[in-house]
């Protein structure tokens, strides 16, 4: 299935049903007076978080969504039939924004969550409401109110406990496939994650934790260099961010990667940058064991608890998932 993080679509609440002029024609009753009813409301356009989605992919398909009009009044004083709202579910954390892509409109989390994005219009009075000592037969009815319409800007920030971020091939999703069931592409060459994957870790007595994998950062990503912007939106909602650095780079290299991801972070949001966050010296079944201490010795610097790992190989990677469990559901930083 492809991923879909972004869309705009067009939605139209139904508009309201005219009032009706009538009056009351019955036998015996030549000058019954007016029995036009009124009409009936238009439909709403509803959001609804649907937790069985993970994408935006259907709004490629269908753009635009407009409720039922309601129905006119008849006589008798019957009033027009309401018209059916609409329901267009959408993925656990779409933001929805204006046109523009400048306002947020609703943040849809929670599950279950609605959201009344365009409210049906008020159906019209029929004459029975415009009777008075002066005017006993009233010709006038409503016209209903038109619905709300309006283009709108969706874009889904996934909602993940970990993510997982790092440059391009650090191998980030082999580790998300070593831990769970998603199966991204994996190959040996940069920028092969082009989309945010999810899984979900299970772990021992039933306990579940969700991974995000997210693309590769480089350099000037906060500006959407290497669609930068798109991919960091998506670690605004996990609660642990989990560096992974290639350990078979040297020293240096693994600095200056550590370095680049985290202000790329602080320039595009500053306050991600106080989640909590480890750090996974990744590759050490390449990588000589000289390099791999002198690396970690210059990460420890950096403050953050750091694990050797094998993503590959499966070395080190119950402790390294274990520990952030805990940080995730235990509130335990200091491990």
């Amino acid at each position: 299935m492809d991923f879909v993080d972004q869309a705009k679509i067009y939605v139209k609440a139904g508009d309201g049903g005219a009032g009706c002029v009538s009056f009351r024609r019955e036998r015996f009753v030549p000058r019954g007076g007016p029995d036009g009813g009124d009409g009936g409301r238009g439909g709403d356009v509803i959001f609804r978080v649907n937790t069985g989605l993970n994408t935006l992919l259907s709004f490629r398909r269908k753009r635009h969504f407009k409720a039922e009009n309601g129905q006119a009044g008849r006589g008798k004083n019957q009033q027009g039939k309401s018209g059916r709202d609409i329901e267009i579910q959408v993925p656990p954390g779409t933001v929805v924004k204006d046109s523009e892509d400048v306002f947020v409109l609703a943040d849809l989390t929670d599950p279950n969550t609605s959201w009344v994005a365009a409210k049906g219009g008020l159906g019209g009075k029929g004459n029975a409401h415009f009777v008075s000592s002066t005017r006993q037969a009233p010709r006038i009815a409503q016209p209903g109110l038109p619905g709300d319409e309006q283009w709108l800007t969706l874009k889904l920030k996934l909602i993940g406990d970990v993510g997982l971020i790092g440059i391009p091939n650090s191998g980030k999703s082999t580790l998300l496939a070593r831990i769970s069931a998603a199966r991204p592409k994996i190959a040996d060459y940069p920028f092969t994650t082009l989309v945010p994957n999810l899984g979900v870790v299970e772990l021992s007595d039933d306990r579940t934790m969700v991974v995000a994998d997210i693309p590769g950062l480089i350099e000037g990503a906060h500006k959407g260099v290497g669609m930068g912007l798109d991919f960091l939106r998506h670690i605004e909602r996990t609660k642990v961010l989990l560096y992974v650095l290639d350990a078979s780079q040297g020293k240096e290299s693994v600095l200056h990667s550590y370095r680049t991801i985290r202000e790329e972070i602080k320039k595009y949001h500053v306050p991600l940058i106080e989640k909590p966050q480890a750090v996974a010296l990744n590759k050490i079944d390449i990588t000589d064991k000289v390099i791999i201490e002198r690396a970690k010795d210059a990460l420890a610097e950096e403050g953050h608890r750091i694990y050797i790992i094998s993503a590959l190989t499966g070395f080190g990677v119950s402790l390294l998932i274990e520990d952030l469990y805990k940080i995730v559901n235990l509130g335990i930083d200091d491990l």
